[in-house]
């Protein structure tokens, strides 16, 4: 690899904003707040909004709407289509 065009990839720690779970990862993101992990090492702090902990389709409280009305009501306001023969 060539010197000096590659991003500094090192060790960061993501902090969920909702749960407050953390997860110790690699990134090239940097940050001004540091934590101290269970390894006994510092490491910079990026707090985001979602992870798959609070998002809803991984925590199991996402809402699946009901297909099956709205082509009902399609239906209904447009008629269903004729075979043609």
């Amino acid at each position: 690899m060539k010197s000096g065009l590659h991003p500094d990839y090192h060790p960061v720690v993501f902090q969920d904003a909702n749960t407050g779970s953390r997860f110790l990862t690699r990134s090239t993101i940097t940050s001004d707040r540091t934590v101290e992990w269970s390894d006994g090492n510092t490491y910079p702090l990026v707090v985001v909004d979602v992870t798959n902990e609070s998002h809803p389709f991984w925590s199991g409280t996402a809402r699946v709407l009901d297909a099956a009305g709205r082509v009902e009501k399609f239906e209904r306001k447009y008629g269903t289509r004729r075979p043609r023969g």
